[in-house]
């Protein structure tokens, strides 16, 4: 596991191979780094599926509303359509790139419509530079992300089992 630096603002993600270690970076976009140490700390990310995982591009999680695997209501097919129950976040675009383990929120054609959806990167996809906020960076456990299920759905997806802040761990 990477040597964490600043506690309060680092995710561990566990997924079914291991740990995933992120730096969140609250300098570049403060308020997207608070939302996700919000809804980490609400358990809310505990047992929601990665909903559209594309081989080359990106994996795709954090609809708290209609992705819980854990939930009896839990159906694949509404997975990835909502968010969280707290409104929705102001775009906070950087000059940082979208490379290979950063993490990048999910929203829809609006800019300022993030709220708890988020994608990790597999490979560098600058295209995406400057039209979704980059707000983290896997600092280990980049293996285990490479690991999970692909589909849009997958047909049997891959989970958060656990996501906290690791000084709360």
């Amino acid at each position: 596991m990477a040597e964490i630096k600043d506690p309060e603002n680092t995710i561990i993600m566990t997924l079914k191979d291991g740990d995933v270690v992120i730096e969140l970076l609250p300098a570049v976009a403060p308020k997207h780094s608070e939302r996700m140490k919000e809804l980490a700390r609400a358990g809310a990310y505990d047992g929601v599926v990665f909903h559209r995982v594309i081989e080359g591009f990106m994996a795709q999680t954090g609809d708290v509303e209609n992705g819980n695997a854990d939930s009896p209501a839990f159906n694949i097919r509404r997975a990835g359509t909502g968010g969280s129950d707290l409104p929705d976040l102001p775009a906070e675009f950087s000059k940082l790139p979208h490379d290979r383990g950063t993490l990048g929120a999910a929203r829809s054609m609006n800019p300022n419509s993030a709220n708890s959806q988020f994608f990790i990167n597999f490979k560098d996809n600058h295209f995406l530079n400057g039209q979704y906020t980059v707000y983290g960076r896997v600092l280990s456990g980049m293996e285990f992300v490479d690991k999970i299920v692909r589909g849009e759905p997958p047909a049997s997806p891959d989970k958060m089992i656990k996501v906290r802040v690791a000084s709360d761990a």
